[in-house]
């Protein structure tokens, strides 16, 4: 069974802090890619950053760069975002995705995590 789950969200003033948590489970977790995605509000899902399945490769949306960073722990089966700086705008439900190709592109998804960003 498939199973993405993420932690580490809570309340944090603006220019905190945060370490968000993805824990894997259930499929071949160093052969996917992973991403963090976001979703505030009236808005729509939006990509923050993605991993290679290697972990060698990182990229950003324009918005978090500079202050996310997203990581890989193979021995631990997870995905983490260190978040810092935080503004207002980040504030948003964070979810945990696991992308494969296989016969066709397979998605995982986590049921995710809120983030609030205000003082």
């Amino acid at each position: 069974q498939v199973q993405l789950v993420e932690s580490g969200g809570g309340l944090v003033q603006p220019g905190g802090s945060l370490r968000l948590s993805c824990a894997a489970s259930g499929f071949t977790f160093s052969t996917y890619a992973m991403s963090w995605y976001r979703q505030a509000p009236g808005k729509e899902r939006e990509l923050v950053a993605t991993i290679s399945s290697t972990g060698g490769i990182t990229n950003y949306a324009d918005s978090v760069k500079g202050r996310f960073t997203i990581s890989k722990n193979h021995t631990k089966n997870a995905v983490y975002l260190q978040m810092n700086s935080l503004k207002p705008e980040d504030a948003a439900v964070y979810y945990c995705n696991a992308r494969a190709w296989t016969t066709g592109w397979v998605n995982y998804w986590g049921q995710g995590t809120q983030v609030t960003v205000s003082s």
